[in-house]
């Protein structure tokens, strides 16, 4: 049955926002509302305007028979700082200090709006990039993990730091902590990186980096690459780094009495003048 265009356009919105980064053929959508393809080319013409009008995503069209539509999300630099802004407002209360240097954010971390946006602003990197998995290490990485892998709509996997049963076999490496010097161990499920996929690797907090190398030389374990490293923080920390390039939304510097917070290097990361062009 012919569907009119105004719920076509409704329905074609849905379908390409829950499948970020997936190619939807015309031949599909001409099957789905009953409708000539001409017809879809003019609809996806009025989404991919508005889409890049309103700062939700690119909707790229694919010429040819085996051609279609592609829905790419990104958020706009400006929304990007208004909403990093809006998290340093609130991790910056004073009662959010802990012991060690770090800050409590587990209840913005639970907040799907939070994560939403999180998710969003880290997969704006990745644009053009090919990321084929994201990978983080258990407990509060996952929340982010998942929303930024639903963006990227590519599967997300979790290091832990003990074995279970339920994963099967495991890879496991030895890592320094860089910042309590503690040697760590971590393991993932041998079914869970194919050899030569590309792996983007997410935490909540970083300090030393030693966690995220950690994660590095599991993906070398699994003869795949690390496409990036993005954290939702970066603490304080005197000496170097193990991680020399990262992205960050966040940076915290936690004193016995006050916490300072500012905005990561997301910015210079992300949009760069020759990325810019793309928005």
């Amino acid at each position: 049955m012919k569907v009119r265009r105004s719920d076509r356009l409704i329905d074609m919105t849905r379908y390409l926002l829950e499948r970020p980064h997936q190619l939807v053929s015309l031949t599909f959508f001409s099957e789905r509302y009953g409708s000539a393809k001409s017809s879809i080319s003019e609809d996806l013409t009025i989404l991919k305007r508005t889409l890049k009008a309103r700062g939700t995503g690119l909707l790229e069209t694919v010429p040819g028979a085996a051609g279609g539509a592609r829905f790419i999300p990104y958020i706009p630099q400006q929304e990007a700082t208004e909403f990093v802004d809006s998290v340093i407002e609130s991790l910056s209360e004073a009662d959010r200090f802990l012991p060690g240097g770090y800050v409590y954010m587990s209840d913005l971390l639970g907040r799907p709006s939070v994560l939403r946006q999180v998710g969003r602003l880290v997969a704006t990197q990745y644009l053009e990039d090919e990321v084929d998995t994201v990978l983080t290490v258990a407990t509060k990485g996952i929340p982010i993990a998942q929303s930024i892998s639903d963006y990227l709509n590519v599967p997300f996997v979790i290091a832990r730091h003990d074995s279970q049963i339920t994963e099967g076999s495991t890879v496991s490496v030895n890592y320094v902590s860089g910042s309590s010097s503690r040697i760590e161990k971590m393991a993932l499920s041998k079914r869970s990186l194919a050899p030569g996929s590309r792996v983007l690797i997410v935490d909540d907090f970083m300090k030393g980096g030693g966690t995220v190398g950690g994660m590095q030389s599991l993906v070398k374990e699994f003869d795949a690459k690390v496409a990036g490293v993005a954290v939702f923080a970066e603490g304080a920390f005197a000496g170097e780094r193990k991680v020399p390039k990262y992205t960050s939304l966040l940076k915290i510097h936690a004193t016995n009495d006050h916490v300072d917070v500012t905005a990561g290097n997301f910015a210079e990361q992300i949009y760069t003048p020759e990325r810019l062009t793309q928005f």
